[in-house]
């Protein structure tokens, strides 16, 4: 793991910024995360910043935003393109 994975500041700075909300939370997590090189696991970083941030601060939004980042995508319903038109064992 690498100690550059927050090479700009960004979620250390949050932290540290008074009154912050989840939605200013979540824009700088999001200016963040496309500055993760391509290869880099961000669920790794993200743990690492938890363990660095998040355990002396469980109530900061930051702490809910990175929380958030690493529970799996909800799935939808409805798939679309080819996937949606087949039916079950169709190929």
């Amino acid at each position: 793991m690498t100690e550059n994975n927050d090479s700009k500041g960004l979620i250390r700075d949050s932290y540290r910024i008074e009154g912050i909300n989840a939605p200013e939370c979540r824009s700088i997590f999001l200016d963040w995360a496309i500055s993760v090189p391509v290869g880099v696991e961000p669920s790794d970083w993200i743990t690492a910043l938890l363990a660095k941030h998040g355990e002396a601060h469980p109530d900061h939004p930051m702490t809910g935003v990175l929380r958030e980042a690493l529970r799996p995508p909800e799935r939808t319903g409805r798939r679309g393109g080819a996937g949606a038109r087949r039916q079950s064992g169709d190929a």
